[in-house]
């Protein structure tokens, strides 16, 4: 096997240096959210939580656990790995959803995610969103819905979900969560 110099590195393929919208396609560019429906394997139910009166999307309805990934996730000085010039963050979004899980319910959860579906809308303040949903079963804690964004939680089956004010889907999604985790069994 013959061996070659190493590639120089150009202007052109370097790593990047910085977030910048400068070169983004403004047709292009969303939110990316992340929601996660949270399974209590002892019981065979899931997690809601009550938004806030105050919130611009949803106020006052239950809805479930998740965040915005955020330029700070991306610590340009830390990727996971240099992928050629690329710059990549393994596991973003598993990590953005434990970390608002525990921000959001107080609880943690397990890190093996199951994907349930996705939505792109526009909220609105006229910003496009792209909200991918996951279920994860839970491992501990005490809920205690963040102070200021939510203000009620309930543990409820997919009969249950019915009887409270859900963003719409949320009650399609604490059935998928219920039975991708019963198929496991």
């Amino acid at each position: 096997m013959q061996t070659t110099e190493p590639e120089k590195l150009s202007k052109t393929n370097m790593p990047a240096q910085k977030i910048s919208l400068e070169n983004a396609k403004e047709n292009k560019l969303f939110y990316f959210v992340a929601n996660v429906v949270i399974y209590r394997e002892s019981d065979g139910r899931c997690l809601i939580l009550k938004r806030s009166e105050g919130e611009k999307v949803h106020p006052g309805k239950y809805g479930v656990p998740g965040g915005k990934l955020e330029w700070q996730d991306l610590d340009i000085k830390n990727p996971t790995r240099l992928n050629g010039d690329v710059l990549d963050y393994e596991m973003a979004v598993e990590k953005l959803l434990v970390r608002e899980a525990k921000e959001e319910a107080g609880v943690e959860i397990d890190d093996n995610f199951l994907y349930i579906n996705s939505v792109a809308f526009i909220r609105p303040d006229e910003i496009p969103v792209i909200l991918v949903k996951f279920a994860a079963k839970y491992k501990s804690g005490e809920v205690q819905p963040e102070q200021g964004a939510f203000n009620d939680y309930a543990w409820v089956n997919e009969k249950e979900v019915k009887n409270y004010q859900c963003i719409k889907g949320v009650a399609e999604e604490v059935a998928a969560a219920i039975k991708l985790f019963k198929k496991q069994k």
